[in-house]
């Protein structure tokens, strides 16, 4: 299927189909110099099959992981492409996960004030949440993605079938970014993952999650309100991730159960133990809670958090410091 993402001048086409990573020279406009960015931990054959379908293409293997959102790499790829003559013309094509998705990203934004980005997200993770919505960025002083640029690709690529390469705790932390759709927005979605049916009908929950990236993005595409919604479970979450050295969708998975109402909790956990991810974390309430100040989200005395009162519906709270202390210790054992 095709999910338009209807942003006016910036809108794109979104591409769920299993295989389209081996049409990308028929849905991209690769006839051009491209820079192809991967990282170590993704198959070669898929940054490859890119290459072979471009007229001129650049391939940048990258470290994998968080490290690699940093000024020292977005400086390589930005010298990668001075280097080889690249014009407002050609363009960036990341093909990975997140990390290498939010990387090239504002590599192709910055670069000549600005060219082409497509995406071939090859993560669960990636493909239910980051790939589509413009967020760009790298992580500055440990703060996660705080320097970046609201910029659109021109195409999303989303082939399920590289998800067969990854190991399950990486599909596991995928489907915590869909499970939190479901929560926020789409109740049949969640009634999916209560029954099993959502992972033997992966492209179905996929589907709907962006569905709901979506509607959102489109109502407030540089999140100046209503986008806020999507980092439900990510205040707690970021906190966590920067300590425990747990994936990103694991440290959503965590960050989800302290925010939602005792009745959702009780319908959430069973799910999240089902998928294998985890419910609670041992580490340093303290180190959590300090790491969560930093965070671009606590501002004014108050720390803007999204709160699940009942499955499919959310809302914007303000919490103050000490009250979202006392969340953290419901996840997070000393």
């Amino acid at each position: 299927m095709t999910l338009r993402m209807e942003l006016g001048e910036n809108g794109y086409d979104v591409v769920i189909e299993p295989g389209c990573l081996q049409k990308a020279g028929e849905l991209l406009a690769l006839d051009r110099k491209v820079l192809i960015v991967t990282d170590e931990g993704v198959p070669a054959t898929y940054a490859k099959t890119v290459a072979a379908a471009c007229k001129e293409p650049t391939v940048v293997t990258v470290e994998q992981g968080e490290s690699s959102k940093s000024f020292p790499v977005l400086e390589r790829l930005l010298s990668k492409m001075l280097a080889g003559g690249f014009t407002r013309s050609d363009c960036v094509c990341a093909v990975g996960g997140g990390v290498v998705g939010d990387l090239s990203a504002l590599a192709a934004a910055l670069y000549m004030r600005g060219i082409d980005f497509y995406n071939i997200p090859t993560t669960l993770l990636s493909q239910a949440d980051s790939s589509i919505g413009g967020k760009t960025g790298i992580d500055l002083d440990g703060v996660k993605n705080i320097v970046g640029v609201f910029r659109q690709p021109k195409k999303v690529l989303i082939d399920p079938d590289t998800l067969s390469t990854l190991p399950p705790r990486q599909i596991a932390a995928g489907h915590a970014e869909i499970v939190k759709a479901g929560l926020i927005a789409d109740a049949t979605l969640f009634s999916l993952y209560e029954s099993g049916d959502a992972e033997c009908d992966l492209v179905t929950a996929l589907s709907r999650a962006l569905a709901v990236k979506k509607s959102v993005v489109k109502q407030d595409e540089k999140e100046s309100g209503l986008r806020r919604i999507l980092n439900f479970g990510h205040t707690v979450g970021h906190g966590i991730e920067s300590v425990s050295g747990l994936l990103h969708g694991e440290c959503v998975s965590l960050g989800m159960i302290p925010m939602c109402a005792p009745a959702v909790r009780e319908r959430l956990i069973p799910v999240l133990q089902r998928l294998g991810l985890p419910t609670f974390v041992t580490a340093d309430p303290e180190k959590v809670y300090a790491a969560l100040l930093h965070d671009k989200k606590a501002a004014g005395g108050k720390i803007t958090a999204i709160f699940v009162e009942t499955v499919g519906a959310c809302k914007q709270i303000s919490l103050s410091p000490e009250a979202l202390r006392e969340k953290i210790e419901t996840v997070v054992k000393a």
